[in-house]
């Protein structure tokens, strides 16, 4: 299977990875605007809050060649607005330390950072998967191709995802298929069997 190399990509993604029996991640692909590649989405106060990455234009096109624009401190933002959604959450305080790292970090292109988040995530879930890159681009592979598969303009069916408790249940109706770190902070450990739950369906 080919999966496209997001940023701390939504419910659904890795619910899907859980479930291949073998994967690579696409770097050879053209970097696709306004996509979880650069982007996710968490519960806010305010509602759903969009984290993007600001890229560099310096006319690359192929993933593994994004550089990420520094010009704002999104690190900072980024990691301030996850302490303040999640300060409250369960499990925030138990990740945070591990967490804080991967935004300390100064690396330039996109591709390593992403890989960092997915580390984070399969670590923290105890999912024995493997790291596993395209070396070419392929545009009609032979296996499993789930490079446009995830979309995020489309929003889910809330069907699909059953209820969990989010931090801010009082203010806003549940969010289904919000970034992994929502699913994360407020069911930790859980997280992993409700990934499973979703891709037996």
């Amino acid at each position: 299977m080919i999966f496209p190399l997001f940023y701390f990509g939504p419910i659904s993604y890795f619910s899907k990875l859980t479930d291949a029996a073998d994967f690579r991640f696409e770097i050879n692909e053209n970097f696709r605007k306004q996509t979880y590649r650069n982007r996710c989405y968490i519960q806010g106060a305010n509602g759903k809050l969009r984290l993007a990455i600001p890229i560099e234009h310096d006319g690359s096109r192929r993933m593994k060649d994004i550089k990420m624009s520094d010009d704002a401190n999104w690190r900072k933002e980024h990691f301030k607005s996850l302490v303040s959604a999640y300060k409250s959450s369960p499990y925030f305080e138990f990740y945070e330390d591990d967490l804080a790292p991967i935004y300390q970090k100064n690396e330039k292109f996109l591709v390593d950072f992403n890989i960092s988040t997915l580390e984070f995530i399969f670590g923290k879930l105890k999912l024995d998967l493997k790291i596993n890159l395209t070396e070419s681009y392929i545009e009609n592979p032979d296996e499993r191709d789930f490079r446009n598969f995830f979309n995020s303009k489309t929003e889910p069916d809330p069907k699909d995802f059953p209820e969990y408790t989010q931090v801010f249940r009082e203010r806003f109706e549940f969010m289904p298929d919000l970034s992994i770190l929502d699913l994360l902070f407020n069911e930790g450990p859980a997280a992993a069997t409700y990934l499973k739950t979703i891709a037996a369906k």
